[in-house]
């Protein structure tokens, strides 16, 4: 509070005098953290008023915003006592030592934490995630309320999730200054930006990478440039850009689909550092050239989604405000600045960029669409740009923000925040439990993780091994229709020719699965889960490496005929249906006609009836005494008998000069 009154000129007596004269009685539970929110939005109303970059570059701001979080954190000393047992018991719990020095460094550490946190850290305390997320809430700098934890955890990876405050100023001078890079980028060449149009990335210029445009066989290096709209790419001259070609992002008439692409010489798809347009009449392949990883690839693919799930968000929920409009891309836009200052300030272990952007993030995210929804329900109850509003802090960066030429600013702002503490409640209870399934999800998908680095032939033994016990059940069902227990399979074809013909098959399916349910609740008694924890998979083999190849090219051979033989019976089939054979033709279509009159007269339980009694019959002493070969043969050659559909395969320049 001393900062808040040397800041608002008044004294401690006249802030509490003014906080109690507005206050509500549902805010007695917690007086003194409601008093530390209202002096602080106080004063941080008046010390936004001038440029924002300004108080972010000589530190007063990054200063007061951090005492703001840490007097919010632990408004009375008893909450102080609490917090500082909370932080060794989570210390003690993850076994980390209480010194800065070894608590900050690893092989994963950035730069900024392994050369200036050490010095500086244990000098003052920390800000935990509780007090981050509720500053995001009131002012939208630092973190958007809807992905403030992710953007917290992201940011406090390497310092046991405590924000420091050398890491804080340094995020914030770092937004100021992407924020002025960005704004001083040159237009692309014959482009003319709308007035709420503004540059998220650029890069192919002198000073940063290289971006390589496909065409066919050529590659065409240029220039490229991502804002809230559009992408653009201009192609290298040799002493400027050629014209920009346009792909529109925000057109709601069009879906754009971008996925990750591979390149490499003559088309071979070596290089995994590309993104594709595919929905464009004009395909586009952008590669982003990297030595080791596809990063930058992964970046721009990110930030391009982004772009595309803005439009998308704007036309799912019928956003039509200007000014709504508009505080849904100045939350796009803050959270790419976001991006690129985590990124300038962890440069050796770069964060997901889906952290920092609300719409990759809640796309992949279980549940997440009920997020965007309360979003965009909480969006349409504004009705101007209030200081709780990113719109606002955009404002602050951006003097000539273009939302003023059809805006009008409330001169008087409402700074309690208990006007819009509801709906941030429900916010926060729906991004809670969006957290808690994701990491759910990210548990039970670790396993297939792991699995996806495996090769084709580690990848057909794991299915060979999942399968085989299922490949138990062939001699099981070959010893019961073989009649070598005549009891067991006679018992069996009586159940299966009483369920059918009494029309119990809808019982007999709920009685197995009453069966596979009590197997679970068996499992689960025994904890057989947990005694089972992992499927061991046998890779070992008794035959040599030569051994092994041999029989690799039998299997190949195997696998060629099989395929031959389903071409063949494909042909075949077609020969029939147009009548290349007249005779067969007519013996399939009479043998058809008379299955469908058979199945129209009689009743379909009987035909099962019948087809399941054949089958039991096939294989008994009897059977295979009347059993006449000749017949066999005599199919076999009428099916060989039938002309096959001729095959040529030609190129497509023949088939088109044909």
């Amino acid at each position: 509070m001393s900062m808040s009154y040397r800041t608002l000129h008044k004294s401690v007596d006249d802030l509490v005098a003014d906080f109690e004269l507005g206050l509500k009685t549902t805010a007695l539970d917690n007086y003194s953290r409601r008093l530390v929110e209202y002096c602080s939005l106080q004063a941080l109303q008046s010390l936004t008023s001038p440029d924002l970059g300004d108080t972010i570059h000589e530190g007063s701001f990054s200063r007061f915003t951090f005492d703001m979080m840490l007097a919010w954190e632990t408004p009375t000393p008893s909450d102080q006592q609490t917090t500082m047992e909370s932080i060794s018991k989570e210390r003690e719990d993850r076994k980390e030592p209480f010194g800065a020095n070894e608590a900050v460094m690893g092989d994963d550490t950035s730069l900024f934490y392994s050369d200036m946190m050490p010095l500086l850290v244990n000098e003052e305390p920390t800000a935990g995630e509780d007090a981050y997320v509720w500053f995001g809430s009131v002012f939208p700098l630092a973190c958007d309320v809807v992905n403030a934890r992710f953007t917290f955890e992201a940011l406090t990876a390497t310092t046991a999730n405590r924000l420091h405050y050398p890491a804080y100023d340094k995020f914030l001078k770092e937004m100021d200054k992407s924020f002025k890079f960005l704004q001083n980028l040159p237009t692309p060449t014959e482009v003319e930006f709308a007035e709420d149009e503004f540059i998220l990335d650029m890069e192919g210029t002198a000073g940063t990478q290289r971006v390589v445009r496909h065409i066919g066989t050529t590659s065409w290096p240029g220039r490229l440039t991502l804002t809230n709209k559009a992408l653009y790419f201009e192609a290298s001259g040799k002493l400027s850009y050629g014209p920009a070609f346009k792909v529109e992002l925000s057109d709601t008439g069009m879906d754009q689909q971008v996925t990750t692409a591979s390149t490499g010489p003559f088309g071979a798809p070596l290089f995994d550092k590309a993104i594709e347009f595919t929905s464009l009449p004009e395909p586009l392949l952008l590669e982003f050239p990297e030595m080791t990883s596809s990063i930058r690839r992964d970046l721009w693919l990110t930030m391009i989604r982004e772009v595309i799930f803005l439009r998308r968000f704007i036309s799912t929920y019928n956003i039509e405000s200007p000014i709504h409009k508009w505080e849904v891309h100045s939350r796009v836009i803050l959270g790419v600045i976001r991006l690129h200052a985590a990124r300038e300030m962890l440069r050796m272990s770069p964060p997901p960029p889906s952290s920092f952007l609300i719409f990759s993030l809640y796309d992949d995210l279980p549940k997440g669409d009920f997020v965007l929804e309360q979003l965009a329900n909480n969006l349409k109850e504004t009705s101007t740009i209030t200081p709780f509003s990113a719109s606002y802090v955009f404002k602050s960066f951006n003097k000539s923000d273009p939302i003023a030429l059809f805006a009008e600013m409330a001169k008087e702002h409402d700074r309690d925040s208990s006007s819009h503490e509801q709906p941030l409640t429900s916010l926060g209870n729906t991004i809670d439990q969006v957290r808690d399934e994701a990491r759910e999800v990210t548990v039970a998908n670790a396993p297939i993780e792991g699995m996806k680095e495996e090769g084709l032939t580690d990848s057909l033994l794991v299915l060979v091994g999942l399968v085989s016990p299922i490949s138990k059940l062939g001699p099981v069902i070959q010893q019961v229709t073989s009649w070598d227990n005549p009891p067991l399979t006679g018992s069996v074809l009586a159940v299966t020719l009483l369920i059918i013909y009494n029309e119990w098959v809808g019982y007999a399916l709920a009685a197995s699965l009453i069966l596979a349910v009590s197997a679970m609740f068996w499992a689960r008694q025994r904890k057989i889960g947990e005694v089972c924890s992992e499927v061991m998979i046998d890779t070992s083999s008794d035959k040599t490496t030569m051994e092994s190849i041999v029989e690799a090219q039998h299997n190949m051979k195997k696998v060629h005929k099989y395929v031959k033989t389903a071409n063949i019976v494909i042909l075949r089939l077609w020969s029939i249906v147009l009548a290349r054979s007249p005779k067969h033709t007519e013996t399939v279509i009479w043998m058809l006609t008379g299955l469908a009159v058979a199945l129209a007269v009689v009743p379909f339980k009987y035909v099962l009836m019948g087809l399941r009694v054949a089958i039991f019959m096939a294989n008994t002493r009897a059977a295979k005494a009347v059993s006449n070969p000749r017949g066999s043969r005599r199919w076999r050659e009428w099916w060989e008998s039938i002309p096959a559909v001729p095959v040529h395969t030609v190129d497509r320049g023949q088939l088109r000069t044909a």
